[in-house]
């Protein structure tokens, strides 16, 4: 039976037509791979990168920043960068075009411990918070603080490393971290009824999370290659919406995590990249949201940038992959 279910998607993916020549593609996650990587890794352990020409390279982030700047400067083609954390690595002058959202919805999420005292995050200040320097939340804080309604002096910061969130909030080194909603099982596991958290999405911030943005040079000159890459990742992620288990199996198969995790993971990963149209092509950008997303960035950093029109372009998505309902 399981047979029967995975090889339809299979037959999908194998159906896009190989280029040729395989070009090499060097693709920079956000983070440690994860549940929400999942349709990447199913689509390159069935061939499909390599069936539409591309000989993809994964290569571990080290936050959103990071990734930007990798690919802002050419040393990888594309990387998965948080959308305010692209906007204002541009306007900083890394070199990036978006070409599809994976998470429509915002998936920050700040997690405390109640019994430090912290009710809501309106508590947070005069207290430490903790993430890697990198951290895209940590990038974003003076918009965030805003949205909170605290002053972004008011807490101060301790770096750790991106995995030892949970452990550090534990053990008490700090009093509050930011994780991407995804994990939420994970802190349910850890803090049991002492945790307390929120949704930043709750409470109005909600910008365009993680996203594929290539080198913009690299782009305007190998459409044909992006394209390729945005059609093999569109119909994964659609497929795996559909069947979810061949996907977190392929992640967890390569590298060495439990799929029954990265399977509680991945339910909440459709929260944060469903839309529930099907009016636009998974991985559409919202024009007017990016022009949320761009005086939200521009009001907080500035920015060089007229507007967002350069920052993304929906030109390379293949309209008739939709989300499956």
């Amino acid at each position: 039976m399981r047979l029967l279910k995975v090889m339809p998607l299979v037959l999908g993916l194998a159906a896009l037509a190989p280029t040729a020549n395989a070009e090499t593609l060097n693709l920079v996650l956000n983070w440690t791979a994860g549940a929400d990587h999942a349709p990447i890794y199913w689509a390159k352990a069935q061939g499909a990168y390599k069936k539409a020409g591309i000989d993809l390279n994964i290569e571990t982030g080290k936050g959103s920043m990071y990734a930007a700047q990798r690919a802002g400067v050419g040393a990888a083609q594309v990387g998965i960068v948080d959308m305010p954390t692209a906007l204002q690595a541009r306007s900083k002058g890394a070199d990036l075009t978006g070409v599809m959202v994976i998470f429509a919805n915002s998936p920050y999420t700040i997690y405390w411990r109640k019994s430090l005292g912290i009710k809501t995050v309106k508590d947070l200040p005069g207290h430490k918070i903790g993430t890697p320097p990198g951290d895209a939340a940590r990038e974003m804080w003076p918009v965030i603080s805003k949205v909170i309604g605290i002053k972004p002096d008011s807490v101060s910061w301790v770096n750790v490393a991106p995995d030892a969130k949970f452990a550090a909030l534990q053990a008490g080194t700090i009093d509050a971290t930011t994780q991407f909603y995804y994990l939420h099982q994970v802190a349910e596991k850890v803090f049991g009824q002492d945790m307390g958290y929120l949704k930043l999405s709750d409470i109005g911030f909600n910008p365009y999370g993680n996203s594929f943005f290539f080198n913009t040079a690299y782009a305007k000159a190998h459409a044909d290659v992006v394209k390729a890459f945005v059609k093999v990742t569109q119909q994964a992620y659609a497929d795996c919406l559909k069947n979810p288990k061949p996907c977190t199996e392929s992640v967890a198969s390569a590298t060495s995590q439990d799929p029954n995790v990265l399977a509680g993971s991945w339910n909440l990963v459709t929260e944060l990249v469903r839309t529930k149209s099907d009016a636009h092509p998974i991985g559409w950008f919202d024009p007017k949201r990016m022009q949320d997303d761009f005086n939200l960035v521009k009001e907080v950093f500035g920015t060089s940038d007229k507007g967002p029109e350069a920052a993304f372009s929906n030109d390379y998505l293949d309209a008739a992959i939709k989300e499956p309902k």
